[in-house]
């Protein structure tokens, strides 16, 4: 295997390995702004040479961290309001249960392809999460199967936050209307948290990643709605955070972008757009 090829994202799984190097150039820092001791373990000699790769092209690093902050807040907020259960889709290396103080008879469930449930359960053997963990090898796909999943943890909790980091944007709308409905039928699933990115922004993604299109891993959904577009599909936006504003605030903004984070901040409002950020919803009805 060549250095060029092991450097490209190969299939939409190799995206974890991108986003843990990030957490670990994060931890790294003497400012950090979370620690994840386990995120370079995971994200390997190939995930540093996919974000060398992909620096030369351009750097989402600083929205990456970002999006990691602002879930993370969101979580411990959650499980503060009496959140008895986590359900991470498509978790790829996530580390939460094993990083955050959560309370130890908290329920987390780890959804994902089989391939990187395997990999990142054999890179964290040896490892104690902090709450109750349990890990479903599934394809979102599998319409059915997932419901079932779904329909059984709800019997299993009082409150849930579900979790989709990095996830609804390699869905077809369609798709991701499937999933919001579907997640809405259980009546303990409450809140749910998303990132999310306007058309703009995704256009300019797919020119400057093309390689994720030759991977099966394209870019597709930016909704023209915004967060409004959830509504009809049981779930209605009620906090947005914004990840340029975020950014700018932890101080990780780029020189180029610090003029446009001097707009007003719509983080906590609802606004009708977000050029991309992290959106929290809450289960209508």
């Amino acid at each position: 295997m060549n250095d060029t090829t092991d450097s490209e994202i190969r299939n939409i799984s190799d995206t974890a390995l991108w986003v843990a190097m990030y957490r670990a150039r994060e931890s790294e820092r003497p400012d950090a702004h979370f620690h994840d001791p386990y995120a370079k373990r995971l994200a390997g000699e190939r995930g540093e040479r996919i974000v060398a790769n992909m620096h030369k092209r351009m750097s989402i690093e600083w929205p990456m961290i970002a999006r990691t902050v602002s879930i993370d807040r969101i979580v411990m907020d959650s499980i503060a309001k009496g959140t008895d259960m986590v359900i991470n889709l498509a978790a790829g290396l996530d580390t939460r249960p094993y990083r955050l103080q959560l309370p130890a008879d908290l329920k987390w469930v780890e959804v994902d392809l089989p391939d990187i449930t395997d990999y990142k359960e054999r890179s964290l053997a040896g490892e104690t999460p902090k709450c109750k963990l349990e890990r479903v090898r599934l394809d979102l796909r599998d319409t059915e199967a997932r419901n079932q999943l779904f329909k059984r943890l709800n019997n299993e909790c009082t409150r849930t936050l579900i979790i989709s980091e990095g996830l609804l944007v390699y869905l077809e709308q369609d798709e991701v209307a499937a999933l919001a409905t579907a997640l809405a039928a259980q009546p303990n699933f409450r809140e749910w948290v998303i990132d999310l990115a306007n058309a703009a922004l995704l256009k300019m993604m797919k020119k400057t990643y093309q390689s994720l299109d030759e991977a099966n891993a394209s870019m597709k959904f930016a909704p023209l709605e915004g967060p409004d577009f959830f509504t009809p599909f049981g779930w209605k936006p009620v906090e947005i955070h914004s990840a340029l504003h975020t950014a700018a605030k932890l101080k990780r903004l780029p020189f180029i972008y610090r003029l446009f984070a001097l707009l007003p901040d719509s983080q906590g409002r609802k606004p009708k757009q977000v050029w991309g950020g992290v959106i929290r919803l809450e289960r209508t009805g």
